[in-house]
């Protein structure tokens, strides 16, 4: 939240929108600020599963957009 009011984001509306806590989720999904660390760090998680093996950058695109947006 302190992030987004450093980026003058004043008001959340629509349905689409919630606050959950420490999280701002959009559509059901987590959003993840423009914070490179950050985003690198989920891409490293979802690189990460074994279960799923590796099945190419698109596959990993599609695994972090399950869940964040």
């Amino acid at each position: 939240m302190e992030e987004m009011k450093k980026a003058k984001i004043k008001v959340i509306q629509g349905e689409e929108w919630k606050i959950e806590g420490d999280l701002v989720l959009k559509e059901e999904k987590i959003y993840v600020l423009k914070n490179t660390e950050l985003r690198t760090e989920i891409i490293w998680l979802h690189y990460d599963v074994l279960a799923v093996g590796y099945g190419g950058r698109w596959k990993i695109v599609e695994l972090v957009t399950w869940n964040y947006w």
